[in-house]
């Protein structure tokens, strides 16, 4: 009796000590949901891309960018910026001599492959351009130093790049220059330029499902819903998080908008706002009180959220729900490396027969390591609740549609036989006649409704050849 009193002694002294657990974590409540128990499990080493110089620059982006066919990394280049784009299947060491996309001359900062066609990428850089490329069916065979088209209009480095996600030849592009430039790149004009709205650099920017809204995290600690084609901010939180340290904001399904930032103590913090009313967050949570931004990564089938730190040796997911706290804490997968980086595989590039999930592919110091999250399940047969209809895909409406108002939701498609990647054609750029480009600038001048001598006319409807279909 004396003896298991002294232990249960020693058990009390021993609770004093406890480390400080993250609030998100002590509202956990056991509920049932079907990602409780989502394993998460590193590839071996030859099914790693290894040998890769990972780029140092100091810019919190991803540095990765993943699709059903390529991986690009972003790498240390000597005199000037370079990226890999390595076919999802040429795992191993890779060679010093491979070849690069490399027309850059500063640092790339971000890279985004676009969705309806999964040989175009477009990127970001120090030397103030984006530039679009094209990939070979197969991968590269000798460096790409020639871009499809080149985008300027930014006086500052492009930090952020973001295609819109269901209309075709749409991308936006973010500088130091606290401008958004929506670009159309089939004409290889900027269609639309955000000038007044961010008094400071912007950290993020994130389309909504459909592409009609964006919003933005800026170093004013303030989050913005905005509408492009109006040109008008339709919602805002000053300090939605009160540290002085990099946010992140993207756009939910349901039209909710999920943060990551730090609290006034340092702590990092995630929080779910409704534009609607962001007076009040639906859901704050602290974290913990590591200095990594924390980068989202979203699955809008399964309303999973999962959260990368730069600089974190661990991958946490929550689920979104409609019952308080609305945020659930999942799980966390740990790995002994931190990592410098991290891509996101979009759905229709998982293995459904496994129950993949989710797979990501972390960026070591020298490595790229694919990360694979699987549900466990007895059953060999497709699991129609895991994989809803997904994003595929064809676009749902062209560029010069989407300019003039209209919006189109994303055309879905079944996983249940897999997904058969389609043939991608090439893609074209007209650019207008230069003339006429002057032509219509002296008629601005000589009209009373002059705004700006922007370098490419705002909103111009002309004529692009169709690409990246299947």
């Amino acid at each position: 009796m004396l003896f298991f009193f002294f232990v249960s002694l020693k058990n009390c002294h021993l609770r004093c000590y406890r480390p400080k657990i993250p609030d998100y974590m002590f509202r956990r409540v056991v509920r049932a949901s079907k990602f409780r128990h989502v394993f998460g499990q590193a590839l071996k080493n030859d099914q790693c891309y290894d040998d890769i110089r990972v780029s140092r620059v100091t810019w919190d982006s991803s540095f990765c960018a993943v699709n059903p066919k390529f991986v690009a990394i972003i790498i240390e280049a000597s005199g000037g910026g370079a990226f890999l784009v390595l076919p999802l299947n040429k795992s191993g060491r890779i060679d010093k001599a491979y070849p690069t996309v490399c027309g850059h001359t500063g640092p790339v900062l971000d890279i985004d492959w676009c969705p309806h066609n999964d040989q175009v990428i477009a990127s970001g850089s120090e030397d103030c351009t984006v530039m679009v490329w094209q990939i070979p069916e197969n991968g590269l065979v000798t460096g790409l130093s020639e871009p499809v088209v080149v985008l300027e209009g930014h006086s500052k480095r492009v930090g952020i790049i973001t295609w819109h996600p269901t209309a075709r030849n749409v991308l936006l592009s973010a500088g130091c220059d606290n401008l958004i430039i929506i670009w159309n790149v089939g004409t290889g004009e900027a269609m639309i330029q955000l000038e007044d709205m961010h008094p400071d650099v912007i950290f993020s920017a994130c389309w909504n499902r459909n592409g009609s809204l964006i919003c933005t995290a800026c170093k004013d600690k303030t989050i913005r819903v905005i509408d492009p084609r109006k040109e008008e901010i339709v919602g805002e939180k000053e300090k939605a998080h009160e540290g002085a340290r990099p946010m992140r904001a993207i756009f939910l399904s349901d039209g909710n908008v999920f943060t990551t930032g730090f609290s006034r103590m340092s702590e990092r913090q995630l929080a779910l706002w409704n534009p609607q009313a962001m007076d009040e967050a639906i859901s704050v949570h602290e974290m913990d009180t590591s200095n990594g931004v924390l980068l989202p990564f979203y699955d809008p089938d399964t309303n999973v959220v999962y959260l990368c730190g730069k600089g974190d040796s661990s991958i946490r997911y929550f689920e979104i729900t409609d019952e308080a706290p609305f945020v659930h804490y999942l799980n966390t997968f740990t790995t002994k490396e931190p990592q410098r980086g991290m891509g996101y595989m979009p759905k229709r590039g998982l293995d459904v027969n496994k129950c993949e999930i989710a797979r990501f592919y972390k960026l070591h110091e020298r490595k790229c390591e694919p990360i694979i999250m699987t549900v466990p399940r007895k059953s060999d047969l497709f699991q129609d609740d895991l994989y809803p209809d997904t994003a595929g895909p064809d676009c749902a409406i062209e560029a010069e549609d989407w300019f003039e108002g209209k919006n189109g939701e994303p055309i879905l498609i079944s996983l249940k036989n897999g997904y058969v990647p389609g043939k991608n054609r090439d893609l074209k750029v007209v650019k207008k006649n230069i003339l006429d480009n002057k032509l219509s600038k002296n008629t601005e001048k000589r009209g009373p409704a002059n705004k700006s001598a922007s370098p490419t006319p705002s909103r111009v409807r002309t004529a692009v050849s169709v690409w990246g279909g299947h």
